[in-house]
């Protein structure tokens, strides 16, 4: 064909030639995983390249080759003939034209063909049907739409969009995405596709921490109860751990998963547990249901029936709360004492609550002694009667000790201790809705009790864990007042130390208490109520791998992420108020425009209205900073005018030229006189009895 007579030369048309056939050769290799080498995954089309030559519609052409596309029903163009000759069928090039050119059905073809995805189609529909779940729940309806949609060589994406869709959702939906892979395990999705599907997922979760602020701590979990539930090899960990860089989140998630979730003592029913236990039941609705069939079994005795509905509940891991539950229940009413008693026994024996879910029970109710002598008076001598019982009966383990037996009796020292506890219960019940620091504030200086302190902290994140963030924001914003007025340093590692040795026994009441503390402890970081280095000194008092000592690792990790600070104080959504750096800005603000020229009432009406009396050290610490960089003793006449008004107190003051003196280095490399100047405040400051005597600076220290 000459070159000036057709649409392509003959050098153009060897060109598509080999265009096509290379094309052809690339949509029918496989694909090789690039973290597992062993992986065989199969092209995404199944070795097919997408289906070429189907025309489309409404599309003309010149006699010069030029392309002309015409609106649908229009009356054509430039170049066309018009509406008056189109037809409704499709334009497709006819053989039998006498002016058919056999090489412009080739152009044709390759100029036409639409481009199309099916990947990009599967995704759509996946997000659908991923959403029609979580919102039904309806396990066989997910499974029978998954199954219609075909392209079965996408599951490995259905693995990963399931499991990052549910990681940014509350425990309900990870929980339903753990039943939805266990149900299509085999059936529907292939063995190594769930493998392929959590392989991409740790090599996102870099991209995933972004947006999820514990996405290590979260994938690990899903990957461990993948391993639990038998649809992951244990070898998955192994073999992921060659193949992913040691500074990378994917290593996290496996080290995480193997030595938080995986090593932990009946770690299975820990995993298990984790997200409630159940698609529709949370832990709350667990717990209320209990109580209602020991109420019931306390009034018919059908012991039989009560048996039943327990089985029923499908929480065996959670059988300790049922033996909890039916102790309470008996101390409180003499009465139901035989009954219960008999339900235990005879679920013993048929093997429905084991030895260890037994002894569990009545360790909990041992614990909590204190606690229930405030509504039960004879708590401590009821439970003691039991527990021969049991024993006697052969359904508690001899090897279970009193804490009353151990302790040799209940000193006067204890008894403060009890007093003091339920006092801070109260204080704290009250906080919760007055929100009123001051207050509370008061209320510990009225007790007077230094030496709990530490106490009074675990008790205060113990009860804000089981509440909702507004109470978590509410707890960890009073750390950080306490840390400023009242609590030292070794107060606040105390008390974390005290918390992170029971994190195991709170976490059979509080389902996600590890990954909670762990956010406790690196907020406490963010706001400088500890250093970073308090934590290891912490890690170094836990006994190791225990709960604990992952809970302090899972808080470093929190810590070392990109943009952690901002992303922790908003960890809870800050619902308290002020957040401390939004604090940190109206304080600068407020002390610019002083500085320039300011009103003194209009400014300590600006420190008054910031709510925020246990950070007035910030006030003190960036006017003394403000005062030395800007050469203008005027800040110290505002510090005067909020000491004799009482607006900034003699502790917050040394607070804050406390903290002024620890930075005094690095300040000096900016302001070369700043220790001069910063003694002449000190005397200033001592003169005028803003500071605790004390405080003492010399520019030659």
């Amino acid at each position: 064909m000459a070159s000036g007579e057709g649409i392509l030369t003959d050098g153009q048309w060897k060109k598509l030639e080999l265009a096509t056939q290379n094309a052809e050769s690339l949509s029918s290799s496989p694909k090789s995983h690039p973290l597992f080498a062993d992986l065989n995954i199969k092209s995404p089309t199944g070795g097919k390249g997408p289906v070429a030559g189907i025309p489309v519609r409404h599309v003309r052409r010149t006699h010069s080759g030029k392309h002309i596309r015409v609106k649908k029903e229009g009356a054509g163009g430039k170049g066309t003939w018009g509406k008056l000759l189109d037809t409704d069928v499709d334009c497709c090039i006819d053989k039998n034209d006498p002016n058919y050119d056999s090489g412009e059905e080739a152009y044709d073809q390759l100029v036409d063909s639409p481009v199309s995805d099916p990947l990009d189609d599967y995704k759509k529909d996946v997000v659908s049907i991923i959403e029609e779940y979580f919102s039904t729940g309806d396990v066989k309806v997910a499974a029978s739409d998954l199954r219609e949609l075909g392209s079965s060589e996408y599951h490995p994406y259905f693995t990963k969009r399931l499991v990052s869709m549910a990681m940014d959702r509350h425990d309900k939906e990870k929980e339903m995405a753990s039943v939805l892979l266990s149900a299509l395990y085999a059936d529907v999705i292939l063995p190594d596709q769930i493998r392929d599907g959590f392989i991409r997922l740790l090599r996102s979760v870099d991209d995933l921490a972004v947006d999820i602020l514990d996405a290590v701590n979260v994938l690990a979990l899903f990957i461990a109860r993948a391993i639990v539930d038998e649809i992951l090899p244990p070898v998955f960990l192994t073999r992921a751990k060659k193949n992913l860089p040691e500074s990378s989140k994917g290593f996290q998630v496996i080290v995480t998963a193997e030595k938080s979730y995986l090593s932990a003592p009946h770690h299975a029913e820990l995993v298990e547990r984790k997200w409630g236990g159940s698609t529709h039941t949370t832990v709350e609705e667990t717990k209320k249901k209990i109580s209602e069939i020991l109420k019931e079994y306390v009034e018919n005795g059908d012991t039989y029936e009560a048996c039943r509905c327990i089985r029923e509940l499908g929480v065996s891991f959670f059988h300790h709360e049922v033996v909890k539950r039916a102790l309470v229940l008996a101390m409180e009413s003499q009465t139901a004492e035989p009954v219960i008693l008999k339900l235990l026994n005879e679920a013993a024996e048929e093997g429905l609550i084991s030895s260890s879910q037994m002894g569990k029970g009545f360790y909990r109710v041992a614990e909590s002694l204190d606690d229930l002598a405030l509504d039960i008076p004879s708590a401590k001598k009821l439970f003691d009667s039991i527990v021969p019982k049991a024993i006697s009966g052969g359904w508690l383990d001899e090897s279970f000790k009193v804490a009353s037996d151990q302790d040799g009796g209940r000193s006067s020292q204890d008894e403060k201790l009890r007093q003091y506890k339920k006092d801070t219960v109260n204080i704290i019940q009250e906080y919760f809705l007055s929100d009123d620091i001051p207050e509370l504030i008061r209320s510990l200086e009225d007790l007077a009790t230094p030496e709990y302190n530490p106490v009074f902290l675990k008790k205060l994140i113990t009860l804000a864990l089981d509440r909702k963030n507004r109470e978590k924001e509410m707890a960890s914003v009073l750390l950080s007042a306490l840390h400023m007025e009242l609590f030292s340093t070794e107060d606040f590692i105390n008390g974390f130390i005290m918390l992170l040795e029971s994190a195991e026994d709170t976490a059979l009441d509080i389902m996600d208490a590890s990954n909670e503390l762990a956010l406790f402890l690196a907020r406490a970081v963010i706001d400088d109520v500890l250093a970073p280095l308090n934590l290891e000194e912490i890690s170094i008092k836990l006994p190791p791998k225990s709960t604990g000592t992952e809970t302090v690792r899972s808080a470093r990790s929190l810590i070392s992420a990109r943009h952690a600070g901002e992303r922790l104080l908003r960890s809870w959504g800050g619902g308290t108020g002020w957040i401390v750096e939004d604090a940190k800005d109206k304080i600068l603000k407020l002390l610019e425009e002083y500085e320039t020229g300011g009103v003194t009432s209009e400014a300590c009406q600006c420190i008054r209205d910031l709510g925020m009396p246990f950070f007035n050290h910030e006030v003190v610490k960036k006017a003394l900073v403000m005062a030395m960089e800007k050469k203008n003793d005027r800040l110290l006449n505002l510090l005067e005018e909020c000491f004799g008004e009482g607006l900034i107190t003699t502790n917050q003051m040394t607070k804050g030229f406390g903290r002024v003196k620890d930075s005094l280095d690095d300040l000096s490399l900016d302001i070369p006189n700043a220790k001069e100047k910063f003694e002449l405040y000190v005397g200033h400051a001592m003169d005028n009895g803003w500071i605790l005597p004390g405080f003492g600076f010399s520019a030659t220290q």
